[in-house]
């Protein structure tokens, strides 16, 4: 039992952090499923850590409270954002989206009275509890898990597999991407609270352009075809830096090359289905 408490003692926050990863993989993969490569994400973590921070710091706000203002925020900023960028595709959302990112980092710096400005707020209080991770997780999958299996979720991946086609066959192209948009927001929001009442501290640069790509690496990583995937890349990305703590000044650099072979020889994704069952298929056809 000693063993458990040390092991807890020490590695309670990394443990924590693999599921505030999978959250945010997880927001990523939504909009990716309805063919959108959006880098908004790590902006509308750092709106809902700053949001449900300030309502926790400054008005006592409860908890629960803080939850849910720091996922109405950024939802409520997608939505009001979404109407222009949504109507580009590829990498001109990407840029659009950047942007965004960058004009929500230069607003926290300058509103020094209320963010803490380059500072950051300090002393949040430590609200976040393993249990709230975890109930976090499992009812974004379950949910993520019935909309990919609903109309809704039908409708997405016809977007992805082609947009005109899909809105020749009567889909509200626009509205379905709003929905995967503001629900991304929301859920990336969600791991902003958790992550800010686990931490006591935030700051802007926790949420620029570097955690908008680990975030989408997250995802790449792990594999876009299914719900596994996107939570597999979040521990791989948490866990690796950790694990290569041994090679001193070279663990960044090892770190990249086990990435490219990744890459390089799994351009799916480390969870592919298909691979799985063509594998598995050639085992069952030698037997």
């Amino acid at each position: 039992m000693s063993l458990l408490e040390n092991f807890w003692s020490v590695y309670s926050n990394l443990v924590l952090t693999l599921g505030t990863n999978a959250l945010l993989a997880l927001s990523i993969w939504l909009t990716l499923s309805c063919g959108m490569l959006a880098m908004a994400n790590a902006a509308f973590m750092g709106i809902g850590a700053y949001t449900s921070a300030i309502l926790s710091m400054n008005y006592g706000a409860p908890f629960p409270v803080a939850i849910a203002a720091g996922m109405a925020a950024p939802a409520l900023t997608a939505f009001v954002i979404g109407k222009p960028t949504l109507r580009l595709s590829g990498v001109y959302l990407a840029m659009a989206t950047l942007a965004f990112g960058e004009v929500v980092r230069i607003v926290v710096l300058n509103a020094e009275s209320l963010t803490g400005g380059a500072l950051g707020l300090n002393g949040i209080p430590q609200a976040t509890q393993w249990w709230h991770v975890l109930l976090a997780v499992v009812l974004v999958l379950f949910a993520l898990w019935r909309l990919r299996r609903s109309k809704v979720g039908r409708a997405f991946e016809a977007i992805k597999e082609d947009e005109t086609a899909a809105g020749l066959m009567g889909i509200d192209v626009g509205a379905h991407k709003m929905l995967a948009f503001v629900l991304g927001a929301a859920i990336a929001g969600l791991a902003g609270v958790l992550n800010a009442h686990l931490t006591f501290f935030i700051g802007p640069n926790e949420y620029g352009f570097d955690r908008g790509v680990d975030i989408l690496t997250m995802t790449v990583l792990g594999g876009i075809n299914g719900l596994t995937g996107p939570v597999l890349g979040g521990v791989i990305l948490t866990v690796l830096p950790e694990a290569l703590r041994a090679f001193g000044d070279f663990r960044l650099v090892v770190n990249g090359v086990i990435l490219v072979l990744i890459v390089l020889f799994l351009p799916k994704g480390i969870w592919d289905p298909a691979r799985f069952r063509q594998w598995f298929g050639r085992k069952g056809a030698m037997a």
